[in-house]
């Protein structure tokens, strides 16, 4: 941490970087996450997503990079227990969706790399949850059908 306990370095303080293999060329790169943004130096400045400083489980599909974001330390959003998924276009690293993990029991930190799976053309998401307080599970996520 830095001053008034926010990150030392300029944001983005956590991104995705897509590379092609081939070049080596950067072919697009996103802020991981909306940051420290309800920080009380931060709250209401008008700011670009700012990037999570969080590890996070990705899965490429066929057509876009699916990941999961988990809480380290104070959490992935400001210590309240919300775990995020967001899936971007592989391509172009636009952001095709993002939403919270469900909430309930048996749900909780993603702790590990996703799988997935179709049963009659519809698209599952499969995340290892849990941790060294909570039990581990697996939580499974219908893909919206839009994004199949």
């Amino acid at each position: 941490g830095g001053p008034f306990g926010l990150p030392l370095f300029k944001p983005p303080y956590g991104r995705i970087t897509a590379i092609d293999l081939n070049t080596g060329e950067h072919v697009w790169q996103v802020a991981h996450g909306d940051g420290p943004r309800d920080h009380e130096k931060l709250k209401d400045l008008d700011l670009p997503p700012l990037g999570n400083s969080t590890r996070g489980h990705p899965m490429l599909t066929k057509t876009m990079l699916v990941i999961f974001e988990a809480a380290m330390g104070r959490g992935s959003s400001g210590g309240t227990g919300d775990y995020n998924i967001r899936a971007f276009d592989k391509a172009t690293g636009e952001l095709l969706y993002e939403g919270a993990m469900p909430k309930g029991e048996g749900t909780g930190n993603p702790s590990g790399t996703p799988m997935t799976y179709m049963i009659d053309g519809k698209q599952y998401i499969t995340i290892p949850t849990g941790g060294m307080r909570t039990p581990q599970r697996f939580v499974t996520l219908a893909l919206p059908d839009e994004l199949i």
